[in-house]
């Protein structure tokens, strides 16, 4: 075991009582070695907390005063895990449960290249298992977007195969400590989303590799701290999160499209929302 690497799981909780004690149960039974388990709870009021305390008294845990939701939550436990020694860390969502191997099979991706910065696994719909939620991400540039591979598809073993990818979602994301130390932390200006495509982009650009890794699996709840993904909160909130990566990123040519891509995806966000609505 000492020979293993040292690996922090991040899980970062809000108002989510059942749901993460749900998550830590099923990380008491993956079959890798040398890792800890981090809860940080952005204030819940629920007992959140002191359900974690009673059920997983060996989990260590940090209580925020305040909700500093996505990235600033993520970035006090990031803090932490370096602090203790962390060559590895993974944020996974407080709303999913993991297969035995997750872990596992995400470090044995990320050993075999020192250049591999970060890693994420094949993630299914929690309430469907074999639909597909995430098998790798696309940022498309010209169309300011970005998107998952796969999404709702029936998993046939279509997305069997190891590959290099452009974005991984923040749901569950593995990142070597030297990426940290090269690119820095979460950027907490991005209200919520956002805040992982951004992290991706600066460690791409900084020379690491971005892995999707089809062995290691999960499941999630969709956006249940969020409403669901037709609720206003979270088609508004990514709207300006992606305004503000492709302002930060994207060339001033691509606006000439970006602008135009964005205006029709409003407009098929706006008619979605409606149509549920009624």
């Amino acid at each position: 075991m000492m020979n293993q690497p040292l690996v922090y799981i991040i899980v970062l909780t809000w108002n989510g009582k059942s749901d993460t004690l749900e998550c830590l149960e099923s990380l008491q039974k993956i079959d890798h070695q040398n890792f800890k388990i981090l809860v940080v709870d952005n204030a819940s009021i629920d007992g959140t907390a002191d359900s974690v305390r009673m059920c997983f008294p060996s989990i260590e845990l940090i209580v925020n005063k305040e909700n500093l939701r996505f990235a600033g939550g993520n970035n006090v436990g990031i803090h932490y895990a370096l602090q203790h020694g962390a060559e590895y860390i993974v944020l996974l969502n407080n709303d999913t449960t993991v297969d035995i191997g997750f872990l596992k099979n995400l470090i044995g991706a990320v050993a075999t290249d020192e250049h591999i910065g970060m890693a994420g696994p094949k993630i299914y719909y929690f309430n469907d298992p074999q639909r597909l939620w995430f098998a790798g991400g696309r940022i498309v540039w010209w169309k300011g977007a970005v998107f998952h591979i796969g999404i709702r598809e029936i998993d046939h073993g279509q997305y069997d195969t190891q590959v290099e990818t452009d974005y991984i979602t923040g749901c569950c994301l593995l990142v070597r400590r030297s990426v940290i130390q090269s690119v820095g932390m979460l950027d907490e200006r991005y209200y919520i989303y956002g805040e992982d495509a951004d992290w991706c982009v600066r460690a791409s650009r900084a020379g690491f590799k971005l892995v999707y890794v089809p062995s290691s699996k999960i499941w999630h709840k969709l956006s249940v701290s969020s409403g669901g993904h037709l609720s206003w909160f979270k088609n508004w909130n990514k709207l300006k999160s992606n305004v503000r990566l492709m302002a930060r990123y994207a060339k001033p040519y691509q606006w000439l499209t970006i602008s135009f891509a964005m205006a029709l995806n409003i407009v098929a966000s706006f008619v979605k929302i409606i149509l549920k609505h009624k």
